[in-house]
């Protein structure tokens, strides 16, 4: 799963290191505390260049009538995405990447209590996504907006200890073959990430509320 994202690589940054056209709608950054239904940046090819963009993190299929017509859908499990209705045109067609500073992700106690843990590396990450055009009448107009979802798999052995599943993380040298621009095979790429790519610390529990904002809930405690 994940649920929870940071990102804090300036977009001038973010256009450099994916070699990307930058739209005029990015969301602001740095924002510690990224939340599903949240805009995201976002990298695609539009089958002529990278396009760094603005999606909502939460994918909408084409038959929601209303955005929350159904199930929040931010994540697509690797095992299945090629098999479900919502994503396997998308994950053919319309796959992307999500640049992020890090993700967290939660244990819980015996007694219900949920302990954050803050998940990163040495350098940004570039997620796993799918995306997907949405439209739907708003009175007279027609409302369009795009969306997508981080591809997730099982955890690898360190990310175990903290929960079961964790996102696809594309190597650089992978990036173009999961954008669609090196041909065929970026079916196998959905695997869990080296043992000695990630490092976690635990945070704060105010990173519980949606709510919460600053450079302090990625600082170890």
């Amino acid at each position: 799963m994940c649920g929870r994202i940071a990102i804090t690589l300036p977009n001038d940054a973010m256009v450099r290191l994916f070699a990307a056209v930058p739209a005029n709608d990015l969301p602001p950054v740095p924002n510690y505390n990224v939340c599903p239904t949240t805009s995201i940046h976002v990298v695609m090819n539009d089958g002529h260049d990278r396009r760094l963009v603005s999606m909502r993190w939460g994918f909408i299929p084409h038959w929601y009538k209303e955005a929350n017509g159904g199930p929040l859908l931010m994540n697509a499990r690797a095992e299945t995405i090629a098999e479900k209705p919502a994503f396997r045109a998308a994950c053919r067609e319309r796959r992307c990447l999500i640049p992020i500073s890090g993700f967290y992700e939660w244990t819980r106690l015996e007694d219900g209590t949920k302990l954050p843990w803050y998940i990163h590396a040495d350098a940004p990450l570039a997620l796993a996504g799918i995306w997907q055009e949405w439209s739907a009448k708003d009175g007279a107009e027609d409302v369009t907006q795009r969306t997508c979802a981080v591809v997730t798999t099982a955890a690898n052995t360190p990310m175990a200890e903290i929960h079961h599943r964790m996102p696809v993380i594309v190597p650089e040298d992978k990036w173009a073959l999961w954008l669609g621009e090196e041909g065929h095979g970026a079916a196998r790429l959905m695997q869990p990430a080296p043992d000695d790519l990630l490092s976690f610390h635990r945070v704060d529990p105010k990173v519980n509320s949606n709510r919460a904002s600053g450079p302090e809930l990625i600082e170890p405690i």
